[in-house]
């Protein structure tokens, strides 16, 4: 499995019914993409619930990294270069996935945390587990905890019906998930 996901900066003034339109579009595209589990077309807006202004968000679980490989090096990935330029692609390496329900998922959490030099990742990889679990029993659609070694960051993605009120989240505009099923084991 691998997580992607990218970010686009939008600019303040930005027409953000364009990216409602873009994801209703281009959802249902994904409801049935081969080795992927689920894709979450989310966004922020100035002033809105995820507060960090203007923004357009693809967060992916891939079931099978050929697959990722795949979108990366076709016109699907072409379209989102078309569209908004290269974005800085971030990758990492699931830990831990516990997903529930995908019904009613409407909102979208990222969080990235630094990991101290000597972080034993056994133990890291064990509690993220007890945690992603916990997340999904308190009512979280799904929550992922993913290793970028790369920038030794825990990477934390979590799908809500409502949105944590101690974090800033991101509205979900379409969430394609062929693969929920292997999730929910």
């Amino acid at each position: 499995m691998l997580v992607l996901r990218y970010r686009h900066r939008l600019p303040a003034d930005y027409a953000m019914g364009r990216i409602r339109e873009r994801a209703a579009a281009r959802g249902p595209l994904w409801d049935t993409a081969p080795g992927l589990a689920f894709k979450a077309f989310t966004a922020t807006e100035a002033g809105g619930p995820g507060g960090s202004g203007n923004g357009y968000a693809s967060t992916y679980l891939w079931l099978d990294p050929g697959a990722a490989t795949a979108f990366l090096t076709d016109d699907r990935f072409r379209a989102v270069i078309d569209g908004f330029g290269r974005p800085r692609v971030g990758i990492a390496l699931p830990l831990a996935v516990a997903a529930g329900s995908a019904a009613g998922a409407a909102h979208l959490t990222h969080e990235r945390i630094a990991l101290a030099t000597g972080c034993d990742l056994a133990a890291l990889r064990a509690a993220e587990a007890e945690r992603a679990a916990a997340a999904v029993a308190a009512g979280a659609c799904a929550a992922v905890s993913a290793l970028d070694p790369a920038a030794w960051q825990l990477v934390r993605v979590a799908l809500h019906r409502d949105g944590p009120a101690a974090e800033r989240p991101e509205a979900v505009l379409h969430l394609a998930a062929p693969g929920w099923a292997h999730l929910a084991r």
